[in-house]
This record gives structure tokens, sequence and C-alpha cells, in this order.
């Protein structure tokens, strides 16, 4: 009798939001990075980032943000982008992140929110 592989776990965690104050760029992306890393370990069935307050980013951003819209869709998850300034719509639909689903949302209540701030630039 051939031995079946086990299924991946259940998420648990519903849905993530994580909201972008800053610029998106090579200075602060590792720390971004690890963030992401953590809660895609968490297994979310959606994971909403907010680039409301963001107003760069750059090549190694948009390569981030492609790398865990990969890993999300492997885990059976979705990327959402929501609220990015028309020059980073631009940049985001000419990168191939076109398949992402990008939203314009009102932001909810600064309630039980985690801020990531980087070392002094």
């Amino acid at each position: 009798m051939p031995a079946s592989l086990p299924s991946p776990p259940e998420s648990a965690v519903p849905h993530v939001r994580v909201d972008i104050s800053d610029e998106l760029d090579l200075t602060g992306l590792p720390e971004v990075a690890h963030v992401l890393d953590r809660i895609l370990a968490l297994r979310p069935r959606e994971l909403t980032i907010d680039l409301a307050g963001c107003r760069h980013v750059d090549a190694a951003a948009v390569s981030l943000l492609l790398d865990v819209h990969r890993r999300l869709a492997r885990q059976g998850g979705l990327l959402t982008l929501s609220n990015p300034h028309p020059r980073i719509r631009r940049i985001l639909e000419n990168s191939g992140l076109g398949a992402v689903p990008v939203v314009d949302t009102p932001r909810p209540a600064a309630r039980g929110r985690a801020r990531v701030a980087s070392a002094a630039r």
C-alpha cells in the first residue's frame, strides 16, 4: 500500500493586515521581509498589505511582494494590496503584480495593530 503524504495544516488565521507607513525600499526591506516571513508561517488565508502610508517602492520591494504573492498562492492564500498611491499602483501593474488584487478601502481604527519601526535612517 503506498504511503500518503500528510496534508498541509489548515490555516488558523483567516486574515492578517499589515500597514506600510514608510518607504518600501532596500533600506528597510530586511525588517519588512522578516515580519512577512513570520506572518506567512501562520498560513493566513488572506494577507492584506495597506500601502496608504507608503510613497515609494523600489525594485527590491516589488520583488518581495511578488515572492509573498507566490508563497501565499502555494499555500492556498490570497495577497491583496490596498490603497496604493497612484504612482505605486502603476509600478505594481507594470511589474507583474497585475494579478494581485488592488483595492481602495477605508483604513480601520488603530486598535490591536503592531507597528514595525526601522532603525533611524
